[in-house]
């Protein structure tokens, strides 16, 4: 393909036609754009930041870390990138996972395939020319074969509900819109809306620099220490010289990762045995706690007793009585949101200028000019920090026009809630793919799996089509439903759907709710997505190059 900013200056004159266009540049994207440049097709990436990174060029704010670990959140398709780069932590911070995603594009020399800072503004298939026109808010207009959407399931930040927010004339700060350069906050009052896995590391950076911390809490979250490690010498070589096996072994996983994990039913050992157990997996830390039992999010009896055991352990480290009691999750099961680690969150709350609303007990009435008001009064704020998460896996292929055959607009499609065929294709949109969607693994398996594997997958469905002279590829009705009912019989057995999360859409005005997910595991999925290779796309329907499009 030509240079990008050749692209966007006949782009800007006229309509530049491609073979595809891909939108997003996080890690899904950047694969998705080399796979395709590789094959030698004429490709353009789009991406709102003015970089490379997707979610972490973005979430800049303090204690900003993965809580997966290094060894599976990084790319496995390049042995020369695995060898080459070292990581210098367990759990990666935002600065080093950014300049990772940096070392990778300038390693394939991904920028030259990307144009950055640019949005787009609607993306409409053309059923006469079986063409896809994508148009931008710089004024591009591009066509192409193939659309691929890498817009992540975590893009569109979504703020709180709270009347009077913009009246506010302190600083506001969105955790997913952070600043680049430092913020100080020391001697001001600073309060924070969200206790997700966000807020939590937020605390636990901002908390040691404030004059005074006042933490909004509306859902306390389960979070269990991160026990982060500085990688040594020795082990990083380790992990270089067995990267082959902790690959094959992420891919046959429930996870999609090395993460701990357990064949072992809670009630299969003595009580004794499996308070020990907990003992030992949180001395441990990191996912060793949520490894330790097979069966947490099927049987409600052992996820009772490991919620409780955790409610212990914050009663244990908080001093206050009244504030440990209102850290305690309680009305949902844990691990049906998200699971959080942490560095001494609960500790935070032992020192005299860190301050726990309870929402419960003292619910916000309103943002006013200098702070935010409470049932109970106003709390001055100098600061206001926003932690309060995404419109998850839908949010952002919502947020422009996306239309298919016969005008078919995508907010329609999925206005009682996301479908697709694999989280990977849509009925009624041809050759529109989706890069970790939101009927596959998602949120609930190692992200960047899922987009090696979605991407591969992809790339197999072009090889066919060109093997076989086929133009478009798309998958009927019958074979999406048929889809949609594994993913619905899978949420029923799970507890996942028992807490008011962004997984079911709850954190979402209007939004529908339920859970739409595939709760089968990473494994599972990818024999599902093999299946239909090994059909030889029976579930797809194509059209030859020449035919006529059916009405």
């Amino acid at each position: 393909m030509g240079d990008t900013e050749e692209l966007r200056r006949r782009a800007s004159g006229g309509v530049v036609t491609l073979d595809a266009v891909v939108v997003g540049a996080g890690f899904g994207g950047m694969y998705m754009t080399y796979r395709l440049r590789e094959r030698g097709m004429r490709v353009i990436g789009i991406e709102a930041g003015g970089d490379v990174g997707g979610v972490w060029y973005w979430n800049r704010y303090p204690g900003a870390r993965c809580d997966l670990m290094c060894v599976d959140y990084s790319y496995s398709f390049s042995d020369e990138i695995q060898q080459e780069w070292t990581w210098t932590e367990q759990f990666a911070a935002q600065p080093e996972i950014l300049a990772y995603a940096n070392f990778v594009a300038d390693k394939l020399d991904l920028r030259k395939d990307f144009t950055f800072a640019t949005r787009v503004t609607s993306a409409v298939w053309d059923d006469d020319r079986r063409l896809w026109t994508v148009k931008t808010d710089q004024g591009d207009t591009y066509e192409a074969t193939y659309c691929i959407m890498a817009t992540g399931p975590l893009s569109i930040p979504k703020d709180p509900e709270i009347a009077g927010l913009d009246r506010f004339e302190g600083d506001i700060f969105r955790a997913q819109k952070w600043p680049h350069e430092q913020v100080d906050f020391s001697g001001r009052r600073v309060g924070l809306i969200g206790t997700g896995s966000t807020g939590i590391q937020i605390v636990t950076e901002v908390g040691k620099a404030v004059g005074e911390l006042y933490v909004f809490q509306r859902t306390p979250s389960f979070t269990m220490p991160m026990r982060n490690d500085k990688l040594d010498l020795e082990h990083v070589s380790e992990i270089k010289d067995h990267y082959a096996g902790l690959r094959a072994a992420a891919r046959a996983s429930l996870l999609g990762g090395v993460r701990p994990s357990s064949t072992r039913p809670f009630f299969s050992l003595p009580r004794a045995q499996r308070l020990q157990l907990m003992e030992d997996a949180w001395k441990a830390g990191g996912h060793a706690f949520l490894g330790t039992f097979s069966d947490l999010m099927s049987n409600p009896d052992a996820n009772d007793q490991v919620a409780e055991f955790v409610r212990d352990k914050i009663g244990q480290v908080v001093e206050d009585p009244k504030i440990a009691e209102a850290l305690k999750p309680r009305g949902y099961p844990i691990f049906a949101r998200r699971a959080c680690l942490d560095t001494e969150y609960y500790e935070q709350f032992n020192k005299p200028n860190v301050h726990l609303i309870d929402l419960f007990a003292d619910p916000i009435a309103e943002i006013t000019e200098t702070g935010v008001k409470l049932q109970s009064g106003e709390v001055p704020l100098d600061v206001l920090i926003l932690a309060t998460g995404y419109d998850g896996l839908t949010g952002a292929l919502m947020a422009f026009e996306v239309r298919g055959r016969n005008g078919l607009d995508l907010r329609e499609k999925w206005q009682d809630g996301a479908v697709s065929y694999l989280g990977l294709m849509l009925a009624g949109f041809p050759n529109l793919f989706m890069v970790c969607g939101a009927n596959g693994p998602a949120a609930l398996a190692n992200i960047i799996s899922i987009n090696e594997q979605n991407v591969d997958w992809i790339c197999a469905l072009i090889d066919h089509m060109e093997a076989t002279g086929m133009v478009t590829a798309e998958p009927t009705r019958e074979s999406e439903e048929r889809w949609m009912e594994i993913v619905r019989m899978l949420a029923e057995k799970t507890l996942l759907s028992k807490a008011n999360t962004w997984y079911v859409g709850a954190n979402v005005e209007g939004k529908t709710r339920g859970l739409t997910m595939f709760t089968g595991g990473f494994a599972k999925y990818g024999e599902h997505c093999q299946a239909v290779v090994d059909s030889g796309y029976a579930e797809l329907v194509f059209e030859p190059v020449g035919a006529l499009v059916s009405a």
